[in-house]
């Protein structure tokens, strides 16, 4: 006979890993310092390549204007604000990410010690 709980449990169950599970899981495998540094540092590499990609388009916009004043202008004041300016960028989208997967990180544990314990629960059900 069916066990009326055991079918909606195990139907919960399969709904979250086929839905959220997925990426739970794979945020579970990591310890929580591991995963934060990785997501970080993707999102260090990001923001450099955006950064440089935002800088091209700034120069290349007026770039006539740009090399003629290239003489004019302090090249060192010039590279001390690039620099600054990028890591600004870099700090913001640094730890923005940071708390973002925080965050994550910690959403995945709970919902996947929700899901062991339903997992505990069904095997207590099996062995009844």
């Amino acid at each position: 006979m069916l066990n009326e709980e055991k079918v909606i449990l195990m139907t919960q169950m399969a709904s979250y890993e086929e839905n959220e599970g997925k990426k739970n899981m794979a945020i579970g495998r990591y310890f929580r310092s591991d995963y934060i540094a990785i997501q970080v540092l993707k999102s260090i590499l990001c923001a450099t390549i955006t950064y440089g990609v935002c800088f091209a388009l700034f120069v290349f916009y007026d770039f006539e204007n740009f090399m003629q004043d290239i003489y004019k202008m302090d090249l060192i004041g010039f590279g001390k604000n690039v620099l600054l300016y990028y890591g600004i960028t870099v700090v913001v989208y640094g730890a923005a990410s940071y708390l973002i997967c925080s965050l994550r990180y910690a959403r995945a544990k709970k919902s996947l010690k929700c899901y062991y314990n339903n997992l505990k629960k069904l095997n207590s059900i099996y062995n009844e």
